[in-house]
This record gives C-alpha cells, structure tokens and sequence, in this order.
C-alpha cells in the first residue's frame, strides 16, 4: 500500500479586511466585545466587485498549491472540494474548479462536512491515493461566509465569527515509509444537528414558501448557533479526536510538532493547548486575523504556518477539527 504525502499548500483571502470596529456600521458590538469572545481581531469579506466567490478563491488557492509541488493541471487526477458555501446549490464546486484550472475530465467530489470538511477531505483523498487509484489529488477548503451572514444586531452571535478565503493542498503518492499522512479518524453525533446549522431554504421548504410566508421574524435562511452548547462539545470531541490519532500511532503528546486546530474560537484552541501541555511555539493559530473559514480554516493555518518555517521534515503535525453536523476529526501526519 502507498502513502499520501502533502506535495503543494497554499491558501488565498480577500483583500477586503473588515476590522471589528467596522462592524458596529451594522450592529451595536465593540472590539473589546468580539475578542473577548472569539478573540477574533479581524476577518476578510468578498467585496462583492471583485469577482471573488467560493470557488474562485479555491482556484486561486489551487493554482498556488500546484504549482509549489512542482506539478501541472494536468497532473492532477482527482479533486476533493469541501465547502458549506458553494457557489450554486448544485452542482458543486468540484467541477467548477475542474472547469476553472483547464483540467482534463478527471472526477470531482464535493464534501459537505462545515468546519470539519478539510479533514474529511484529507481522509478521503489519503484512501484514494493509498490505495493506488490515484497518484495527485488536489484538496482544496474554501468558504464565503459574508455573503449569506445575517449582518444585524440580532446575528452578530455569529455574524461577528465568520470570514471569507480558501487553501489548497497537493495530495501526491509516496513510497517512503513511516512520512506523510499515518492515519485520520472521523466522528460524527447527528442528534445534535440542529445546535449549528442554517434550516432553509430546502427542499422540506423552498425559496417560495419562504416569501410567500412573509414572517420578519423567520431567520431560518441564516446560520443558526447554540453558542455554549457547541463550545462544550468542541472542547470535548477536539481532545477525543487527538487522542485517538496519537493512540493509533503509538505515540504521546509530548510527540507533537505542530497542532493544526480548526479555528472556530481562540478559547477553544488556548483551552486545547493548555490541556495537551503544548508551548505556544506547537500550536498555531490566525483566528485572529481571519475569523472563521470553515472548511478552510484548517488548511489556510496549516499553508501559514508552513510558509512561515514552523513546520519542518520529520515534525508531527496534527490536524483536528469540530463543528456542525455535529462532526469532528483528526489527520496525524509526519512531514
């Protein structure tokens, strides 16, 4: 059996940086409030001139990622696109990047997983290439979240927390045993579905339904967020996920790297951090510049941090991610 070594990372953002203080043009908060909470300074949002959308960043993001791991379009075999967000209810972004980069009529597959679609992007992409279907993979997390934010008092619970951008990854074929991903673990626990999630419109109650219905106070069509309940359960399923990745590996804590967590809220990550014993040179986190991206979160943190040297050869990095559905999860890599 092969293994999957990430080949090529980049990541893209819009220029657009809306600061905390900006926000109070739509709602009554203050950047000492939204820290506080979030410790999320500022976030990036489509200017809607720019042209930029879903899949537009994660093209651009893809076209960085080829071409740092020395390859071509067509070199690439097969696309896994995660988003919430995409540009058109169907079909999904996969093609559309297939389309964008002039790529042979190779397969595309979306993943519909919210915070945790990177990770279960990466699983799926490791298994396809382990199994040796595929040789190049590209995985790409993009999200814009600005555009379907309810941008109000009555949303900022939320609409503070979201930003806008896309990463990239090469996922190549490798016979050098014991480096590149060594296992990913998935979870999901639909019960709590409904605690962070956007209802409608759907197919149970479509675009008319909710027009004719005329209600002020329907907010089904936005993101909804039982902000406690799923800060207590990330706490929770973030360690779960850990854990299990390095007890399937044999390894200990004290082997990690670099921690790679979703950034869905500073506190979360500090808490993590604390509980796992890691120095804060293990750890890396850009909520605070980027608010969260979702799906792309992980992958933007992990191409940064890269970029930035603090990821070396031989280092154990830890991916772990929580968010709706409720899913979670963890990709143990040794680059």
């Amino acid at each position: 059996m092969y293994n999957s070594k990430i080949t090529g990372l980049g990541y893209y953002v819009p220029d657009n940086v809306v600061k905390n203080d900006d926000l109070k043009e739509f709602m009554e908060t203050s950047d000492e409030w939204i820290q506080e909470r979030t410790g999320i300074k500022e976030r990036r949002w489509i200017d809607p001139k720019s042209g930029d959308t879903t899949a537009v960043m994660g093209a651009k993001a893809s076209r960085i990622a080829i071409e740092r791991a020395g390859l071509t379009k067509d070199d690439i075999d097969f696309i896994v696109f995660a988003t919430l967000s995409p540009d058109m209810y169907f079909p999904g972004g996969g093609v559309q990047i297939q389309e964008m980069l002039e790529m042979p009529t190779i397969g595309a597959l979306d993943v519909r997983n919210q915070c945790s679609g990177f990770i279960y992007a990466m699983s799926v992409a490791d298994q396809f290439i382990k199994t040796g279907m595929y040789k190049n993979i590209l995985v790409i997390g993009a999200e814009n979240h600005s555009g379907g934010l309810e941008k109000s008092t009555r949303g900022r619970n939320v609409s503070v927390i979201f930003g806008d951008g896309a990463g990239a990854a090469v996922l190549s074929r490798s016979e050098e045993a014991g480096k590149g991903i060594l296992s990913s673990h998935l979870h999901s626990e639909g019960k709590h579905a409904k605690e962070l999630a956007l209802i409608g419109p759907s197919t149970k109650r479509w675009v008319p339904e909710i027009i004719e219905a005329n209600d002020p106070d329907d907010v089904s069509y936005y993101p909804y967020m039982n902000g406690q309940f799923v800060f207590k359960h990330a706490i929770g399923r973030f360690s779960e996920a850990i854990v299990e990745g390095l007890e399937a590996n044999k390894l200990q804590k004290e082997d990690i790297d670099m921690l790679i967590p979703h950034q869905a809220n500073l506190r979360i990550a500090q808490f993590i951090q604390k509980k796992f014993q890691l120095s804060d040179d293990k750890v890396y986190n850009n909520i605070m510049k980027y608010g969260n991206t979702t799906a792309a979160s992980v992958i933007i943190a992990l191409t940064e941090a890269w970029e930035k040297g603090k990821i070396k050869d031989n280092d154990l990095v830890v991916l772990a991610a929580f968010g709706s559905g409720f899913t979670w999860g963890s990709v143990i890599i040794r680059w």
